[in-house]
């Protein structure tokens, strides 16, 4: 049997290589997902992605299932049982973040309909697909996900930078930033050209 032939980041962790093959790059539209992405996004901030991944279950139970509904409402008790909980990262200014940013991304879904409808306005709701042949060729950042961290930090979001946001931008799939010769490269060509997917 052919070896499928992954980005080399990804290494050979299952955990990596699942969220590698299932998920990263693939366009999301779900409101929900895309405030868990932003947020665990926010949560990286100094730290590697797998570290935030293994956490994610943990964040997951903490964070009432990353229901921003919920964690907009979170007060002063509910901040310090999460500083308590050694399953996540407990980072004072992230937590404060996480509540900050549901109650904007709530305030977006007011306005927009829904959060999906303003964030991938910016790509004109269409997936770029770079060309990258190898890791280096991938950027850190982008003109574009400058702007969108701009327009974020305007609004009162925190934790929000360039690199940040072009991770989000690449977790859900707003770029595709497989390398050309990973197999979800072409799984997920295909499926725009199918009209499978945005």
């Amino acid at each position: 049997m052919k070896k499928k032939i992954r980005c080399p980041w990804c290494g050979d962790i299952p955990i990596y290589m699942d969220y590698h093959d299932n998920e990263w790059g693939r366009p999301v539209h779900n409101d929900r997902k895309l405030f868990e992405m932003l947020l665990l996004e926010s949560m990286q901030a100094g730290l590697s992605w797998i570290t935030v991944l293994k956490k994610r279950e943990a964040y997951r139970k903490a964070f009432d299932g990353f229901n921003p509904k919920k964690i907009a409402l979170y007060g002063y008790a509910k901040k310090q049982k999460l500083m308590a909980n050694d399953g996540i990262i407990r980072n004072r200014l992230k937590i404060n973040a996480a509540v900050n940013n549901a109650k904007l991304f709530l305030k977006i879904v007011k306005e927009h309909r829904s959060f999906d409808k303003f964030i991938w306005k910016y790509v004109d709701y269409k997936p770029i697909t770079n060309r990258a042949e190898k890791i280096g060729d991938i950027p850190a950042t982008t003109p574009l996900s400058d702007k969108i961290s701009r327009d974020l930090k305007k609004m009162g979001f925190k934790f929000v930078g360039s690199t940040i946001i072009y991770a989000f931008m690449q977790a859900i799939g707003m770029v595709n930033d497989h390398i050309t010769k990973c197999f979800v490269y072409k799984e997920i060509l295909k499926k725009r050209k199918k009209g499978d997917g945005k």
